[in-house]
């Protein structure tokens, strides 16, 4: 009995352990799936050669920058603790494995 009872308490662990494991966001952020996520993102940031003819608002190039950087940047506007109307759209829909996954891709383009 007692034998019987440690092992389902073992087994009961066991799967928490694994549900718990695959909600969590992959550490790191996952490059290939952020490249497709980052695709909305590309329109402000990351078009070779553009420069704003009349200087009237920045929009910071992002890749090369580090990605605990950006993750930090898309929760700070999805929180609306960073205020910019089209950022914070964008961020409100994503998710911190969305926002990993997109860091992790513009952390590895350059500059």
């Amino acid at each position: 009995m007692k034998t019987r009872r440690l092992l389902l308490s073992a087994m009961s662990a066991a799967i928490a352990v694994g549900l718990a494991a695959s909600t969590e966001v992959r550490a790191g952020g996952d490059a290939k799936a952020g490249e497709v996520k980052a695709i909305p993102c590309m329109g402000c940031h990351a078009i070779p050669g553009y420069s704003n003819v009349y200087p009237t608002y920045h929009v910071p190039r992002v890749g090369g920058q580090q990605a605990d950087y950006i993750v930090a940047a898309l929760k700070a506007y999805r929180s609306g603790e960073r205020s910019h109307r089209t950022m914070q759209a964008q961020a409100s829909s994503l998710s911190d494995q969305d926002m990993a996954d997109i860091a992790a891709y513009f952390a590895a383009k350059p500059e």
